[in-house]
């Protein structure tokens, strides 16, 4: 299996490494600094041997609410993702691969996920831009969005890196060049110990999520 160790302090060390432009074709956003690798793997759930907290993030979710983060997650299983509705690949990708993965569960396992999707470019992904784009691949998913520092911030401390959102000088489309993990988040002991790369696929997704509903590793 595909089972890989990490260091969380090494990640974020590394972040700056991590950045990969939607729609851009680098794909130079996979996780550095591994600690161990089992040979022959052939899993995308990557276990980190120092779980990341929890953000303490409070932003405005889809109906233009305030949703403090923590609150709102303490002991749910829940998959953060940073991203933007602009993106032209890898976001709308990923978000619908665990949607669809998420689907294939019992609908007691359905309700007790939650799928967090954090904007990296705040300025054009208004509270009511998320809640479009998120309606057309589950309804469920919480979107958030707010003051760009505080996202960067908090990405930060999960090893995620983010730029602010500029126009690529060869599309002239206005990018957002951002780290594409998706952290897993234990119901038990509500830190992120698990995490995913771009390269995860439905069938990965569809494997892993029930351990991850338990706290269980992948």
């Amino acid at each position: 299996m595909r089972k890989k160790t990490f260091a969380a302090a090494a990640l974020i060390a590394a972040a700056t490494l991590t950045l990969s432009a939607c729609g851009s074709g680098d794909d130079s956003n996979s996780p550095v600094s591994v600690v161990s690798e089992e040979a022959g793997a052939d899993k995308a759930a990557t276990v980190l041997d120092q779980p990341f907290e929890k953000p303490d993030l409070v932003l405005t979710d889809t109906k233009g609410g305030k949703y403090d983060l923590r609150k709102e997650t303490a002991g749910k299983p829940t998959l953060i993702y940073f991203g933007y509705t602009h993106c032209p690949d890898i976001c709308p990708l990923t978000m619908n691969n665990i949607a669809v993965a998420k689907k294939q569960l019992p609908k007691s396992e359905q309700d007790k996920l939650t799928v967090v999707f954090v904007t990296t470019d705040p300025a054009r992904d208004t509270p009511v831009e998320l809640g479009k784009w998120l309606k057309g691949i589950d309804t469920r998913f919480v979107g958030l969005t707010g003051d760009f520092a505080t996202i960067q911030a908090s990405a930060r401390t999960l090893g995620i890196s983010i730029e602010p959102s500029h126009k690529d000088k060869k599309t002239g489309k206005t990018v957002s060049v951002h780290g594409t993990q998706v952290v897993a988040f234990s119901p038990k002991t509500d830190e992120g110990y698990v995490l995913y790369g771009e390269d995860a696929t439905v069938d990965d997704y569809t494997k892993d999520l029930p351990k991850i509903i338990k706290g269980q590793n992948p």
